[in-house]
């Protein structure tokens, strides 16, 4: 699809599974009720997966959050855009 791995059948990458497992710390349990579309099994697929994969995955993990943290320095939310509005508005 676009260089991730996905969970078969599922709009679930591998890459979200590991995120709720390793640096959430949910158990497969909390991850099915958080993508319900998605078993036990299919999570504990996904987490053999990661690691046979680990530096595939972290890698994925990694450009994720660099265009995450560059998104979010390149666009203002519209509830920073309004309160900087009303700063602004009060100040006149």
């Amino acid at each position: 699809m676009d260089g991730q791995t996905w969970i078969a059948g599922h709009r679930v990458r591998v890459l979200d599974v590991v995120i709720c497992y390793e640096h959430q710390g949910l158990t497969p349990d909390e991850i099915v009720s958080r993508y319900p579309t998605i078993s036990r099994s299919d999570v504990r697929v996904a987490l053999a997966y990661y690691f046979d994969h680990i530096e595939e995955i972290q890698k994925e993990i990694r450009a994720e959050r660099a265009f995450e943290e560059e998104f979010r320095r390149t666009h203002s939310s519209l509830l920073e855009a309004k309160q900087l509005k009303d700063r602004l508005e009060a100040a006149s």
